[in-house]
C-alpha cells in the first residue's frame, strides 16, 4: 500500500562531493523519488524512475527515507536527512502530503511515484502548483536558471549566471550511486531482489546564490566519496530555510 507519514520539520545540511564528467545540456525535468524498502508500493516507482533516468534531459534520483524501518527491515540505502528533505518540502507547499512512494518533481509538485502519467504532466508544465501547491508564478522559475559545470584538471568549476533582481538560491552538490541490486530479508518486500537507481549518497551545500554570476570550484579528490559513479547539481530557491523550487540543475554522464 502506499504509505503516508505525519508532517515533521525541517531540511538537513549534510557533506561533501564531486565527480569527473561534463554534465549535459540543461534539464527539462527533476525528479526526487522518496521511497523505502519497507515500502510494498515502492517497487514500481523504483521501476518507473529507472525507466525515467534513461531519458538524458531528466534528472532522476532516488532518496530512501528511514521512517519505515521500524516495520521490520531497515532500508539498507536510507538516510534520515532524506526524510527530512521530503518533510521539508511538504512543509513549503503547506500540504502535509508525506507520503512512500513520493515524487517531487523540480521541487514544487509532487505526485505519486509510480504514476507516470502525472509525473511526466508536472515535467511538461514544470511542476506548476495546483492546490496545496507552490504558487504557479514561482513553480515557472523551475529550471530557468542554466548551470555549467566542467572538470577542469580534477577539479569541478560549476558557473551559476547572474539571475533576475532578487532571486536567491542554495546550490548543492549530490554525490550519486548509479544502482543498487538490494536483496530484502524482511518486511513488505521480504524476498524481492529491487534494483535503486541514481540513489543519492551525500548532499553538499556549497554556497548561497544571490543572483549575481558566481563560479564555485569543487575538488574532486576531496569531494568524490568512495562507491559513488557521478553528481547532481541543484540550484534551489530556499523558502524559511526549506527546499523550494529547482532554478537550475546539470548532472554528469551516464546518470
Amino acid at each position: 500500500m502506499t504509505k503516508r507519514f505525519a508532517l515533521l520539520p525541517t531540511l538537513a545540511t549534510l557533506l561533501a562531493i564531486s565527480f569527473p564528467a561534463l554534465a549535459g545540456n540543461a534539464p527539462r525535468g527533476v525528479v526526487e523519488l522518496f521511497t523505502s524498502q519497507g515500502c510494498s508500493s515502492c517497487p514500481p516507482a523504483d521501476a518507473l524512475l529507472r525507466e525515467l533516468a534513461k531519458d538524458t534531459s531528466i534528472v532522476a534520483i532516488s532518496l530512501p527515507v528511514t521512517y519505515w524501518d521500524y516495520l521490520g527491515w531497515k532500508d539498507t540505502l536510507a538516510e534520515k536527512a532524506f526524510s527530512k528533505r521530503q518533510r521539508a518540502y511538504a512543509e513549503t507547499r503547506g500540504d502535509g502530503q508525506i507520503y512512500t512512494p513520493q515524487a517531487v518533481i523540480n521541487g514544487s509538485r509532487h505526485a505519486l511515484g509510480s504514476d507516470r502519467k502525472s509525473i511526466e504532466a508536472a515535467i511538461a508544465n514544470k511542476g506548476e502548483g495546483e492546490k496545496g501547491n507552490i504558487d504557479k508564478s514561482l513553480a515557472k522559475t523551475a529550471l530557468t536558471i542554466p548551470l555549467d559545470v566542467a572538470d577542469n584538471a580534477g577539479t569541478l568549476k560549476i558557473a551559476v549566471p547572474q539571475g533576475q533582481p532578487g532571486q536567491t538560491a542554495a546550490l548543492w552538490i549530490l554525490a550519486i550511486s548509479r544502482s543498487h541490486n538490494v536483496a530484502i530479508g524482511r518486511g513488505e518486500n521480504t524476498g524481492r531482489n529491487v534494483v535503486y537507481t541514481n540513489v543519492v549518497r551525500r548532499i553538499t551545500k556549497l554556497g548561497d546564490w544571490s543572483g549575481q554570476a558566481m563560479t564555485v570550484d569543487v575538488s574532486s579528490e576531496t569531494a568524490k566519496p568512495p562507491g559513488t559513479d557521478g553528481y547532481v547539481v541543484l540550484l534551489q530557491a530556499v523558502d524559511n530555510g526549506r527546499p523550494s523550487v529547482i532554478l537550475g540543475a546539470a548532472k554528469s554522464d551516464g546518470l
